[in-house]
């Protein structure tokens, strides 16, 4: 909480290099990008578990996968938020016709079926086992879709892909990196306390509904 206060406090109120079009905006950096950072690793560590339930049928390893999952789409989906209200400002629209936008709804979308998906079976083996492995193709699809292809294409309006410059060239004094790195752990810690938190939740669940 320390950090993030850090974060916040000086993501407003420290100097950031001024920079043509994105001028203030530039201090959504510290906001956006790390809900993706958090995000990712949410996602890695939600496939691991999955892997696990597959290989040793634990129900614990499942109620781990789906937690960090739905924390990790939160996240997703709230950078996703952020990064269209930084669009508005510096494209003059919060979702142009971009392959990076284009791939990256097509990836939400994706993982937003596996809420879907795991709210169709009542049997609880059948849903974790059937879940898990969707997740597992979901991530296998979501990291070309967000990544890979973004970069692969010629007229993207994103930092860092297509023959867009990557962000980090406005920042030619290192400022940023004082606020933007902490904000990245603190975003990764802030993810994975409330997926924990959630997942003492449903083992609480698990303890009462086995009495």
């Amino acid at each position: 909480m320390l950090l993030l206060f850090y974060v916040y406090t000086g993501g407003l109120l420290l100097p950031i290099p001024h920079q043509p079009i994105l001028y203030e905006t530039a201090r959504n950096l510290y906001f956006h990008v790390p809900l993706w950072f958090a995000m990712i690793l949410l996602l890695v560590l939600s496939v691991w578990y999955a892997i696990k339930y597959l290989r040793k049928g634990a129900i614990d390893d499942d109620i781990q996968s789906v937690e960090l999952a739905n924390t990790g789409l939160i996240f997703g989906i709230l950078g996703f938020i952020t990064g269209a209200i930084w669009g508005n400002y510096t494209w003059g629209s919060p979702l142009p016709q971009d392959p990076k936008l284009l791939s990256t709804e097509i990836a939400m979308l994706i993982y937003l079926a596996y809420w879907v998906l795991r709210g169709s079976f009542r049997d609880e083996q059948q849903r974790a086992r059937i879940s898990a492995v969707y997740n597992i193709f979901a991530f296998a699809a979501f990291i070309p879709l967000t990544i890979i292809l973004p970069r692969l294409a010629s007229n993207s309006l994103h930092p860092g892909n297509g023959s867009n410059p990557g962000f980090k060239i406005y920042d030619s004094d290192h400022k940023m990196k004082l606020v933007f790195y902490p904000a990245v752990i603190g975003m990764i810690l802030l993810g994975y306390w409330i997926s924990s938190l959630r997942i003492r939740y449903r083992r609480l669940n698990e303890i009462v509904e086995n009495k």
